[in-house]
């Protein structure tokens, strides 16, 4: 049975009213602008070079794979919209609306006003996206995903930091061999399972299960190859980008299905712009209560973890044992997010029956 998230029409209107930006016309932010073919990316002997430190070419990459992928991803649902890959350029737009992309060392100008389409290979929060859009889309091409194996893809190297990523599918594999395999183990699982004469629910499974595992991978290597752009940012920017990566445990375990609809209601609570000095949730003054009570809950959920000593995550991943519970998870992280009269007792408390009938 697929997730559908039980907040109505009106609940709805209300909390996008004090939202974060990130959907324009109802689709990630410039999706249209984006470049949807590989013939429209530059082009030399069936070499396709891509530039990622531009927006509106990074952006590609997710409506290239989104459209090349979309004939394997019918278990998902009749709609354009029903696609898992949905959440990633939906965060890409909002990092890129929120100002999270800006070259944040201030030694340039890149993603600010003359140059905004401009990505900061400084900028941590662009950093972690790249292994999760250069990585998966090269395993993409490399398992005939993307391309039919008839072109190959170079990736633009950066102005700056440029020794901190990989830019083809050669260099990235032999630096990130099992991150690289993950991916596309995932292409070939997709094409596999759709391919099999199992249920829908049971393809859904399957591949929703090896897609979050190469979600997990890619931000576990982020998280390290990433870590030095971090110094760059305020304390508290850091501890919700911190706490941001570790949310990341909850939403995988419960395979959620991050279409469109889905993914837009859980990244419409996210602090609409770069966290400063003194800011503290829940009181950050010109942020929306719905902004604030995200913040408050992502950093409660790493303090508890912590506090239990890594159990909760450990707890979490064990009670989500079976599709049923799995939905009951994704229940907890949306009452979680979005309802602030939601007590943390209750949540402890559902967690722990949860457990026991595992």
């Amino acid at each position: 049975m697929q997730c559908i998230w039980t907040l109505s029409l009106l609940q709805l209107v209300a909390l996008w009213a004090n939202a974060a930006v990130v959907t324009e016309n109802g689709l990630p932010i410039l999706w249209d602008q984006a470049p949807s073919q590989l013939s429209e990316l530059p082009q030399v002997d069936n070499v396709v070079t891509i530039n990622p430190w531009n927006y509106l070419q990074r952006m590609s990459l997710y409506r290239i794979l989104m459209g090349s992928t979309d004939k394997y991803m019918a278990s998902m649902g009749t709609n354009e919209t029903d696609s898992l890959f949905w959440g990633l350029p939906l965060q890409m737009g909002w990092k890129l609306r929120s100002g999270r992309l800006v070259d944040p060392t201030g030694a340039t100008t890149c993603g600010k006003e003359g140059d905004p389409m401009c990505i900061s290979a400084t900028s941590w929060w662009a950093c972690v996206n790249y292994y999760l859009s250069v990585i998966p889309f090269l395993a993409a091409v490399q398992k005939d995903v993307i391309g039919d194996g008839l072109i190959q893809v170079q990736v633009q190297t950066p102005a700056e930091a440029a020794e901190d990523y990989c830019t083809s599918y050669t260099e990235c594999s032999t630096k990130y061999p099992d991150l690289m395999a993950k991916w596309e183990e995932f292409f070939q699982t997709l094409k596999d399972v759709s391919a099999s004469e199992i249920s829908d629910f049971e393809k859904r499974d399957q591949i929703l299960g090896v897609y979050w595992a190469g979600q997990q991978l890619s931000l576990n290597t982020a998280s390290t190859s990433c870590r030095a752009k971090m110094s760059y940012y305020s304390s508290p920017e850091v501890s919700f980008a911190k706490n941001w990566m570790n949310s990341a445990d909850y939403v995988a375990a419960t395979y959620f299905q991050s279409n469109l609809n889905n993914s837009v209601l859980f990244m419409s609570p996210l602090p609409s712009r770069v966290l400063q000095e003194g800011d503290s949730a829940p009181n950050i003054a010109d942020l929306s209560k719905e902004e604030n009570h995200t913040l408050y809950i992502f950093g409660w959920m790493t303090r508890m973890n912590r506090i239990l000593m890594g159990s909760l995550v450990r707890i979490w991943r064990s009670a989500m044992c079976s599709d049923k519970a799995r939905e009951k998870g994704r229940e907890l992280l949306q009452d979680l997010v979005h309802d602030p009269k939601f007590a943390a007792s209750t949540f402890f408390s559902i967690l722990k029956e949860m457990t026991r009938s595992c």
